[in-house]
């Protein structure tokens, strides 16, 4: 199930810099929790959907990247993105 246009201007209206902003990483790492924790609850129900689960451990790396950039470059959002969206650092 894609990302519903209300969640993803919600996530823009909560981390982005402004009305319009789907590019930063703080953006991008919330649509991609919000996409990983769908397809948890998915993978947990279809135990054998193997495909589904490869997708899932790629959006996990992808978020990783994104969370490493961030922590690099401005360490307090990190931490603010860590409580916001309840996720391990």
């Amino acid at each position: 199930m894609p990302i519903s246009k209300e969640d993803k201007q919600k996530y823009v209206e909560q981390f982005g810099k402004d009305a319009n902003d789907t590019g930063s990483p703080e953006v991008q790492v919330a649509i991609l929790t919000h996409r990983i924790r769908e397809l948890t609850d998915h993978v947990k129900i279809h135990k054998k959907d193997n495909h589904t689960r490869r997708g899932l451990v790629q959006l996990v790396s992808q978020r990783k990247k994104m969370l490493k950039y961030i922590i690099r470059t401005n360490a307090e959002s990190y931490v603010n993105i860590l409580k916001e969206l309840s996720i391990r650092g």
